[in-house]
């Protein structure tokens, strides 16, 4: 694992949701995805990509075809193309706050950072139980040594999903950030509690982290 993990998730919204069995196809790909993506498996999120594209145009949803287009050119390292998409997927579901964050996140590969922020806010205005959006804001802040500021924003992000152990991961980080041993400790000990058991390696990580943190304790 390298430094904090980010988390891509995704919450289709939209008046193109009207067909609830639509939605729960793609809202499975979409979870799907994110996962593959939170924990490395690259391959795989080029599958669900390529599949949730090919169940939006059979299905005409405008808005999940860009999305998904957009998911691609991410993968593909193309991210002002994948803007494009993501702006067109806004446009078709505004209230899609995984557009609104994947787009930020686009921004932050080229370096874009105050605007960034812009758009975190935005999908936070139009999905604030999206738990993704709050998290992803954190990880920035806390990249950008506002560690303080970051904490709160890993917590609503827990507040709204309690299992997340990509947010304890990175709540941890903050605390060693500002010297917080203890409480750095108690992150990746959740962290752990939760994560999934298919994921060895990355368990094996954790446990790495907790004990070159015990040793500075």
């Amino acid at each position: 694992m390298t430094s904090p993990r980010l988390r891509r998730e995704a919450s289709p919204q939209g008046e193109e949701f009207s067909c609830n069995r639509y939605m729960d196809d793609i809202l499975k790909i979409r979870l799907d995805l994110d996962e593959a993506i939170t924990y490395g498996d690259f391959s795989r999120a080029k599958q669900l990509s390529q599949m949730g594209l090919n169940v939006a145009k059979d299905k005409e949803l405008f808005g999940e075809i860009e999305y998904f287009k957009g998911q691609i050119e991410i993968l593909n390292e193309n991210h002002s193309k994948a803007i494009e998409h993501f702006d067109q997927a806004i446009r078709h579901n505004p209230n899609d706050g995984a557009s609104y964050n994947d787009r930020a996140l686009c921004m932050i590969e080229m370096g874009i950072i105050d605007d960034a922020f812009t758009y975190f806010d935005k999908g936070i205005e139009v999905e604030p139980d999206f738990a993704t959006i709050y998290h992803n804001k954190g990880w920035l802040l806390n990249k950008i040594g506002r560690h303080r500021e970051a904490i709160s924003y890993f917590y609503k992000a827990l507040e709204l999903e309690q299992y997340r152990a990509v947010t304890y991961e990175n709540l941890s980080d903050v605390y060693l950030q500002l010297d917080d041993y203890k409480s750095a400790l108690e992150a990746l000990y959740k962290a752990l509690n939760v994560l999934k058991p298919e994921y060895q390696q990355i368990k094996e990580e954790l446990l790495t982290k907790v004990k070159h943190i015990r040793n500075k304790v």
